[in-house]
This record gives structure tokens, sequence and C-alpha cells, in this order.
């Protein structure tokens, strides 16, 4: 399981849901191998797809010509009833999707998980590691 660390410092987390990902044979090896960047990646409407922008997956190490390009765009698969209450969340409330974890579930297929987040502002992420220390200590002390 890869997990997108940074998400829950720069995000506030309002509700996540699974979400397949399509992807081709070289990239599932090398997400197998755990060889995935997060980095600036986010999910976005597109003629009532939701795809994932700007993930980075490394090239298959042992792959030739069947190799696939880093940072393609990857189709995401859920419920048009899923789509449409996300669309409607992400286009009213200026709301942002953003991969947390993506983890092969007990079939083997590809999953994303996405959170539908609003960004935190730097006095909030400064709060939030105050007292994520505060409660270190507590927990040192007790």
């Amino acid at each position: 399981m890869l997990e997108n660390r940074k998400a829950r410092h720069n995000y506030e987390i309002l509700e996540t849901y699974e979400a397949g990902i399509a992807l081709r044979g070289t990239e599932v090896k090398s997400v197998r191998q755990g060889k995935v960047d997060f980095t600036g990646s986010y999910a976005r409407f597109e003629d009532g797809e939701l795809w994932l922008e700007d993930l980075y997956i490394a090239p298959y190490e042992k792959g030739s010509y069947t190799n696939h390009d880093p940072r393609r765009r990857r189709k995401l698969l859920l419920h048009k009833h899923e789509l449409n209450k996300l669309r409607g969340r992400v286009e009213q409330r200026g709301l942002t999707l953003v991969p947390l974890k993506i983890y092969f579930n007990d079939r083997g297929y590809a999953k994303v998980l996405l959170a539908l987040a609003r960004g935190k502002r730097d006095y909030q992420k400064k709060e939030d590691d105050k007292k994520r220390t505060l409660e270190r200590e507590m927990e040192k002390w007790y």
C-alpha cells in the first residue's frame, strides 16, 4: 500500500471514496514495486469522466517498448451516481479530489483512495503541528 503522506498535512479531508484505476501492464508492475510519487497529483472531471492527473509512476525497469509515459492521465472508475455526487460537490464548493493511497484489493485489482478535501491555510497547518507535538509529549509522560 502506497500512501500520500503530504495530503493530510496540506488538506482537510472531508470524505473518502474508493475508486478503481485503469493501469497498463508495466504500470501495474511499477506500482507493485512501490515506485509512485503523489506530488502534485489530483483528480478532475472531463467529459463526464474522472481522470487522475500528474501521478508519477516510474517506468518499469525490465520493460522495453511496452513502457508507459510516467505522468500520463489515468482514468478512475466509479459508479455513475458516485461521479454525479462528486462532480456536484467539487463544482459548487470549490473542493479538490486528492489521492490518499494506492493499493491492491484481495482480488488483485488496483484501487485508489480518493479524498474530497479542502486546502489548509498556513496558520491551520501550524496549529495542527502544535497539537500533534503536544499530544506526543503527553503520551511520553503518561
